[in-house]
């Protein structure tokens, strides 16, 4: 069969062409559950006017981005005075990758929907006036879910802080719950199913109990915060089997007891040299890879 070559000129121009063809716009299912999103709102901060003088297409309005073939993936909504519920239509987003909805004054719950969505690899909700507890697992969830970066910090989040949840997210990498009023004991198993866990901030919570030595087992973990929190007993020799630590911070909780340093050096990306035995009660320990002098007592 005979092949005949393409004159080069011909190929420069379909090149040019098909780079030079606008995006898909979006959808009608997207733009219908991005605008059902919009009436669960109680204030939309003129979100609405925004998003209607920009025409029909939502890919080309305020906060949305959108992939080549029209779907949206990303809503960053961040710092508009939008008030009220969090909508689930906003899952309904098939391909919905990151949202920012931090610095508003959304109330209620967390939907379960946005915490395990199919699809969502960040959730910044930070800055908000959420509610209650955060959802439970739902026992006929067995299958992972994607999502990487959860901020849920400086809400008004209430009750236990759950375990199980974190059985089926086995991709998150940082989790930024501070400034909450969480209670019970941190979570015990979190690393086995989130094992590239790397932050983990629970500070100005009301967590309680003992840290449990199983954060050792946080081979990724970089970040450890739980300062002003009720946590008691001592801090265990466990936790620096996590040797990326590079910051670990629990000032003002009641522990108290002696750090061994022999313990300490084995985590050669906190500060060095240390003492051989650190001595430290009540307000806690807040060490710092980045602190100069080595690490800080208080």
């Amino acid at each position: 069969m005979c092949s005949f070559p393409v004159p080069p000129v011909v190929l420069q121009l379909f090149l040019l062409l098909f780079l030079a063809s606008p995006a898909t716009a979006c959808t009608e299912q997207e733009k219908r559950n991005l605008l059902r999103f919009l009436d669960g709102l109680s204030c939309d901060g003129g979100l609405a006017t925004s998003w209607r003088n920009n025409g029909t297409d939502c890919c080309k309005w305020e906060g949305i981005s959108c992939n080549g073939d029209g779907a949206v993936t990303g809503v960053s909504l961040e710092s508009k005075g939008l008030e009220g519920p969090i909508s689930p239509f906003l899952t309904n987003l098939t391909s919905l990758l990151r949202v920012n909805l931090s610095h508003n004054s959304f109330s209620d719950g967390l939907p379960a929907e946005l915490m395990f969505s199919g699809s969502i690899i960040v959730l910044d909700l930070s800055f908000n006036r959420l509610n209650g507890p955060l959802p439970e697992l739902p026992p006929f969830l067995t299958t992972d879910r994607p999502l990487q970066v959860l901020n849920i910090s400086s809400n008004q989040f209430s009750s236990q802080f759950p375990s199980a949840t974190w059985k089926v997210i086995n991709s998150l990498i940082a989790l930024n719950a501070s400034n909450n009023s969480f209670t019970g004991n941190m979570p015990s198993s979190l690393c086995l199913g989130s094992p590239y866990l790397a932050l983990l901030d629970l500070c100005y919570n009301q967590l309680s109990g003992d840290i449990p030595n199983t954060l050792g087992n946080c081979s990724k973990l970089k970040v450890l915060k739980a300062a002003n929190n009720n946590l008691s007993g001592i801090l265990p020799v466990e936790t620096f089997h996590a040797t990326l630590l590079e910051y670990l911070s629990f000032p003002n909780n009641g522990l108290q007891g002696e750090l061994d340093g022999a313990h300490i050096v084995k985590v050669s990306n906190l500060a060095t040299p240390w003492r051989e035995s650190l001595q430290w009660q009540d307000s806690g320990v807040d060490i710092s890879a980045q602190e100069a002098g080595g690490a800080a007592f208080r």
